[in-house]
């Protein structure tokens, strides 16, 4: 049994006590909140849990192994180093940290201490894309040529990062997830239209080492949700809708070859395929329930979690060149 404390009880907290609560191997032994109204709130539902008002009583408390932080991007990096420090493992909300020289520290931290670092990266532990992942590892889908995401909306504008920070942390998780190639450059456009806020549309593309092109378009300013993935494979195509509750997944089996004749010059010929589209059924289960069982289960097995901090620190580095290339109007940024 993994006993847990939880820091941050706002918009994204309630809904992760509810699922450490609900899983068998672990218990909600504190919940740390600075907000009286949410700390009030907190108590009235867990009445048997903890309820505090500084991280540190968490840190410091013997009864607690491990601890999730769903809190402000900008305390990540403190409250994480803090934890670990204390002995904790810890499971932080996405993106891991400000900075890939904050990340770094984490995970060498974490290292160093023999302890467990796991980040909130929600999308990817979807049943749908665990199914697209699953199909591309076993080579179902051919190789991968091309990803494209749309996560549009009429959203929660930030105050202190853009909406690559917040929404195409997504995309970038669900990318590396399925595709396991390594960047080699970023290019992103993006502009921000209200004063004193940050780039609230912004297109970004990568150039991935074995071929694939990624093209993500991410914004808060729309009139349409849209929550949509296209995954090219030189055998199969997939088309993932997050708002589609009946056919989550399409997989389609069609695509193009290609060959050259060479007469008196050289000449390429194209053929379409066209075969069956095929929606295969989907687990019913809520994403984040997948995740807290994986944080659980990496714990008690000692094994790497599927979201871990190498993980995580790989889009912290993309969004990092992501904001460079805003800056110089898209340019393209090579990565290590």
């Amino acid at each position: 049994m993994i006993r847990i404390g939880l820091i941050g009880f706002g918009y994204w907290g309630p809904n992760l006590a509810r699922n450490v609560a609900e899983n068998l191997s672990c218990e909600l032994v504190a919940i740390c909140e600075q907000v009286p109204e949410r700390r009030a709130r907190a108590q009235r539902r867990y009445p048997t849990t903890r309820v505090v008002a500084e991280p540190r009583e968490l840190f410091a408390a013997p009864d607690i192994d491990a601890c999730i932080i769903a809190t402000p991007v900008s305390t990540h990096a403190e409250l994480a180093l803090e934890a670990l420090e204390s002995g904790k493992h810890i499971l932080v909300e996405k993106p891991l940290a400000p900075s890939t020289s904050d990340c770094q520290r984490i995970i060498e931290l974490a290292d160093k201490k023999g302890l467990l670092v796991a980040v909130g990266h929600t999308f990817m532990y979807h049943p749908a894309v665990r199914k697209i992942q699953r199909d591309a590892a076993a080579g179902e889908l051919g190789d991968i040529l091309s990803f494209n995401s749309v996560r549009t909306n009429l959203g929660l504008f930030q105050g202190d990062y853009n909406v690559l920070w917040d929404l195409a942390v997504h995309d970038l998780s669900m990318l590396f997830h399925i595709v396991p190639q390594r960047p080699q450059a970023v290019s992103a456009a993006g502009l921000a239209h209200f004063p004193g806020h940050p780039e609230e549309s912004a297109y970004l593309t990568l150039w991935l080492d074995k071929g694939c092109l990624a093209h993500l378009h991410v914004s808060w300013f729309s009139p349409l949700k849209i929550r949509q993935c296209i995954v090219g494979g030189s055998k199969k195509m997939v088309v993932y809708d997050d708002l589609n509750a009946s056919e989550k997944v399409k997989i389609y089996d069609c695509g193009v070859t290609s060959k050259h004749s060479s007469s008196q010059r050289l000449k390429l010929e194209i053929d379409y395929r066209s075969g069956d589209m095929v929606a295969p059924c989907i687990e019913n289960r809520e994403p984040l329930s997948i995740e807290i069982e994986d944080f659980v289960l990496s714990i008690l097995d000692k094994k790497k979690p599927t979201s871990d901090g190498a993980f995580a620190l790989r889009i912290v580095e993309v969004l990092e060149a992501a904001d460079r290339s805003l800056r110089r109007q898209g340019m393209p940024i090579e990565l290590r």
